[in-house]
């Protein structure tokens, strides 16, 4: 089955209102940058996203938040580290426009694994006695009190690949897999940008990150251009 797709325009095309969808990445590494521009472009409203951070170093989901797209965020990054500075989520969030729903990143990324797995909950330490402990049920195992956490469950999964092949299979470039393998097993239908695209058999089956069992559609695009904004330190 070839799964390329010949525009993203094409390859997001039924994205509907209300859709929850997965950003991947780790602040500038791995992003789905041309995906995630052709959604804001396409205007659809009342958006889940689920993204590791918001506005540092993926500044294309900015423009979701811009349009006015996003109605909730569920994230464990989602302002600046520094108080001076506020995130355009941030302002969003205080002045009741979105909503956010925080994770630490391990339960994030285990949320996320357990709805790829199949797994309909779990239970962890982290969080006990904390805000993230609100209105969750909690148990004790040889002596130890653990908070019951769901799956994730993902509509779409926005996901950028250094290769895939025709059918699907897909090769990461160093840290650029970070959450993506997890996202993509957790959607519906998981949508890959890629900036390499091979015949199918090309890869090695050893060298396969994300089978194409978990990927429905695949675009071509360019290696992103990433700026970079460092916040500078006052020296002493």
């Amino acid at each position: 089955m070839d799964k390329v797709f010949p525009s993203i325009e094409e390859a997001i095309a039924d994205i509907p209102d209300g859709a929850t969808i997965g950003f991947p990445g780790f602040f500038t590494c791995g992003n789905p940058v041309y995906l995630t521009r052709a959604l804001a472009k396409k205007g659809v409203k009342n958006l889940t996203i689920v993204v590791m951070q918001l506005g540092v170093g993926n500044e294309e989901i900015n423009e979701l938040l811009q349009n006015g797209q996003v109605k909730k965020a569920i994230c464990n990054y989602p302002f600046f580290r520094s108080a001076s500075r506020k995130s355009l989520f941030e302002q969003l969030l205080k002045e009741g426009k979105v909503e956010c729903e925080l994770y630490p990143m391990g339960t994030f990324a285990e949320k996320l694994r357990a709805a790829g797995a199949g797994i309909a909950a779990f239970y962890t330490p982290t969080g006990v006695g904390t805000l993230v402990a609100e209105g969750k049920e909690v148990r004790v195992f040889n002596g130890r009190e653990y908070l019951l956490e769901t799956a994730l469950h993902l509509d779409y999964a926005f996901i950028h690949a250094y290769k895939a092949d025709h059918m699907g299979n897909v090769v990461f470039r160093k840290t650029a897999r970070n959450y993506n393998p997890d996202m993509a097993k957790a959607a519906r239908i998981t949508i890959v940008e890629a900036e390499n695209i091979v015949e199918t058999g090309e890869i090695d089956p050893d060298c396969v990150h994300l089978p194409n069992i978990y990927v429905k559609r695949i675009v071509k695009v360019d290696r992103p251009k990433i700026n970079v904004t460092i916040e500078a330190t006052p020296s002493s």
